[in-house]
């Protein structure tokens, strides 16, 4: 959640489900940079993702909240900066 857009995306899916597409216009941001922080939000069990079929037969994909509590303590910071470094090599 350290980062400023992911606070954005939990913002905007506050009032429910929203697909990736609308999702990236309201937040004013590129599709690709949108799934990037998606992917972690999912990966941190606070979003989630689901394919569903239009009427017309398009693949779409929604986003929605998990309900989540979060507690931070000094330790779970360092842990999510550490994981972070990892996986983006800035370490």
């Amino acid at each position: 959640m350290g980062h400023s857009h992911r606070l954005r995306v939990i913002a905007a899916l506050s009032n429910g489900r929203v697909h990736v597409s609308e999702l990236a216009r309201n937040l004013g941001l590129s599709r690709p940079l949108l799934y990037m922080h998606l992917d972690r939000l999912e990966k941190a069990g606070l979003v989630r993702g689901r394919l569903e079929l239009s009427p017309d037969g398009k693949a779409m994909k929604y986003f929605e909240l998990v309900d989540f509590g979060l507690h931070l303590t000094p330790e779970t910071v360092i842990a999510a900066l550490d994981a972070d470094e990892r996986e983006t090599g800035d370490e």
